[in-house]
């Protein structure tokens, strides 16, 4: 834990050493000093309200802590983006007065890099429209991905089989149960034949048997099953009492195992794996899981794995999975254009990924740990299998 705040500490120092930066690249320098000084006090301001929303957990009502941590989130977002803007525009005047503005006796042409950021005032104006839409509308609004996989010798019957997925739920603070109950109704709305939750739903104690039930209302939706398999949260919120919940439903849990979903000459099986748990992670957890979860698969066997970290495609591919669904990354919450700006910290973060025979999708989640997403909207993702 202390570990944790030092890197929280170290990040949040390192943002306000930017911005301190930034602001002075923006602000005219006769209001510099009282504009650090506003600064300042809303640092101190914003930090007061986060540890107090903390400290207060189990006494401020529900709506107070979230929108302490959404306001929070806001702020801070929008000084980060002021300083990529400001970054950015520093590195292009760098860059034009390298290349360009620069006559042939190397004397720069001063007037032309002035205008270069002339328009700096405009830039905490983006920044802040951005730190605001993140925290509200960028976090709430949902994507429907339709993606086509090509299947070579699919069934007749499996032409256009539909999939609908869901991940990252992360009940709690940040996703209500009447949340999850709409995003539910959306994702039958896709017509899919089947639904699938990899992991990461169950994060909250008060509301995770309530889910359960909740998800259940909806079997019928899904003429071919809801299928789940377990996230690192699961573990993390007393997955005992999950497994009781789950099992009093018509969820099929996919630990380590697999089902039959249609038959056929070249039948379709849902396999899918338990969250590894032991610091060797995929070195050994993770390819015990998957050999247990598809042991039982038939080899001509249209086979669709679900895995909450994406890391399994790899092995997946070994095992000729057609396709393996995973979450776990959030897609970095962050991005533009369908690819991801967070740190790379995983092989794969976000989207389609081909290895070898296998299609992988990692799914950018429907909750969220910090509220806040940029270009990178919570989605329902929707698998249309297609003879190739």
């Amino acid at each position: 834990m202390l570990r944790f705040w030092l890197i929280v500490a170290l990040v949040l120092g390192t943002v306000m050493g930017l911005f301190w930066w930034s602001l002075g690249v923006v602000t005219p320098a006769r209001w510099l000093a009282r504009v650090r000084v506003v600064s300042a006090l809303l640092d101190v301001a914003s930090l007061a309200l986060f540890f107090a929303s903390l400290r207060w957990h189990g006494i401020l009502p529900e709506s107070m802590k979230r929108g302490a941590m959404i306001v929070f989130s806001m702020y801070w977002m929008a000084k980060l983006l002021l300083v990529a803007f400001v970054g950015v525009a520093c590195l292009a005047r760098g860059l034009y007065r390298f290349f360009i503005a620069s006559g042939e006796d190397g004397a720069p042409l001063d007037p032309e890099r002035r205008r270069l950021l002339k328009g700096a005032a405009a830039l905490p104006a983006l920044a802040l429209a951005g730190g605001v839409y993140g925290g509200s509308g960028g976090r709430t609004r949902v994507a429907v991905n339709e993606i086509g996989v090509s299947i070579p010798g699919l069934d007749d019957q499996l032409d256009g089989f539909r999939i609908a997925q869901l991940s990252d739920i992360h009940l709690g603070l940040f996703f209500s149960l009447e949340e999850w109950r709409e995003l539910l109704e959306r994702a039958a709305a896709t017509g899919a034949d089947a639904l699938a939750v990899t992991g990461d739903l169950f994060d909250d104690d008060d509301m995770n048997a309530k889910a359960a039930v909740i998800l259940d209302e909806f079997a019928p939706r899904f003429p071919k099953g809801i299928w789940f398999c377990y996230g690192n949260h699961e573990h993390f919120r007393n997955i005992r009492a999950t497994r009781e919940a789950l099992a009093k439903t018509r969820v099929h849990v996919l630990c380590d195992g697999s089902e039959p979903v249609v038959d056929g000459a070249r039948p379709l099986w849902f396999a899918g794996v338990d969250y590894p748990r032991s610091r060797s992670v995929f070195a050994v957890d993770g390819v015990k899981s998957l050999e247990a979860a598809m042991k039982d698969v038939p080899e001509n066997a249209v086979k669709v794995l679900l895995a909450h970290h994406p890391d399994f495609f790899d092995g997946a591919a070994e095992y000729g999975v057609d396709l393996a669904l995973a979450g776990h990354t959030h897609g970095g919450q962050i991005g533009a254009f369908g690819v991801s700006l967070a740190p790379p910290v995983f092989k794969y973060m976000r989207g389609v990924y081909r290895v070898g025979p296998t299609l992988g999708y990692v799914h950018s989640g429907n909750g969220s740990w910090f509220p806040y997403r940029l270009g990178c909207p919570p989605e329902i993702a929707v698998f249309v299998l297609k003879r190739k």
